[in-house]
């Protein structure tokens, strides 16, 4: 699951373009929370936290690459897990300081209680999301991409070839949403419960492609299913803007928001985001 250092290099996508091509719904969310916290709101010892003098982060597992390395958020290591860091240094929190808890994808935007301060798992802003819980500014902007198996008989980036595949994708995603903005296939897509459903369905050529977030796409080709390509990448309408998760009405959103927004400003946002995402990509957009 974790990839080599030549395989790091190839999940390298261009920072300017992790930041423009936005892939997943831009139109369900134009209302990122945007307040800016008091200064003294923010101080380490004014913060509610789940747990006190702690920094209590989430994301699923496994916990993948490029977003994570070796299945271990609290290694530093990974596009999340260095954002999950710089948040925290931000609110004045040392390395020791922070605790990183397990929780599913689909439970961390559910209503109700949360067991952490924020969630860190590639989750779209979404207004329906945002019923339920609070979402940060956005820390990464991704565009969507099609990944197709060797051998596919998919050989133009062209949206009107797509249309008469059977695609796959998985549940809850904005990428799901993404199909059927964009894509608008005449079969409805085959949409599986986990991510690993999705590469297996493949792989066994369940389904003709699927469609993922572009980073993800990297490492599916690159790791996941031997000979798999990606056919091209595309902008879904309302882009697929990431964003920290917190409990509904959290004290924190404003300034875990204040925190990207420092960290943008600052250029370490960026620096990280070149890191673990950028590079040289060279994948054709979908017309």
């Amino acid at each position: 699951m974790n990839p080599s250092r030549a395989l790091a290099a190839l999940l390298l996508v261009p920072a300017a373009l992790a930041v423009s091509a936005c892939g997943e719904p831009k139109d369900e969310s134009s209302s990122t929370p945007t307040t800016t916290a008091s200064a003294q709101a923010c101080q380490k010892d004014q913060l509610d936290l789940v747990t006190g003098g702690k920094l209590t982060i989430a994301t699923d597992k496994p916990a993948y690459p490029p977003y994570f390395e070796d299945d271990d958020p609290s290694n530093g290591k990974g596009f999340e897990s260095a954002v999950g860091y710089a948040i925290a240094d931000e609110l004045g929190f040392a390395k020791n300081e922070v605790t990183w808890k397990t929780e599913s994808f689909n439970s961390s935007y559910a209503p109700g209680p949360k067991r952490f301060d924020f969630d860190l798992n590639q989750i779209s802003i979404t207004p329906e999301r945002q019923k339920a819980v609070d979402f940060s500014d956005e820390y990464f902007t991704a565009p969507q991409a099609v990944v197709v198996p060797k051998g596919s008989k998919l050989k133009d980036a062209t949206f009107a070839a797509l249309r008469q595949a059977q695609l796959g994708v998985q549940i809850g995603t904005t990428s799901l949403k993404a199909v059927s903005a964009s894509v608008k296939p005449t079969k409805d897509p085959k949409v599986f419960d986990t991510s690993n459903d999705v590469v297996t369905a493949l792989k066994q050529g369940q389904v003709d492609a699927v469609v993922v977030d572009l980073p993800t796409a990297f490492y599916l080709t690159g790791a996941q299913v031997e000979g798999a390509s990606i056919l091209g990448q595309f902008e879904a309408p309302g882009g697929d803007r990431w964003g920290a998760v917190l409990k509904k009405g959290s004290s924190l959103t404003a300034c875990v928001s204040d925190a990207i927004e420092s960290l943008r400003q600052n250029g370490e946002l960026e620096k990280i985001t070149d890191r673990w995402l950028g590079g040289g990509a060279d994948v054709p957009t979908l017309q």
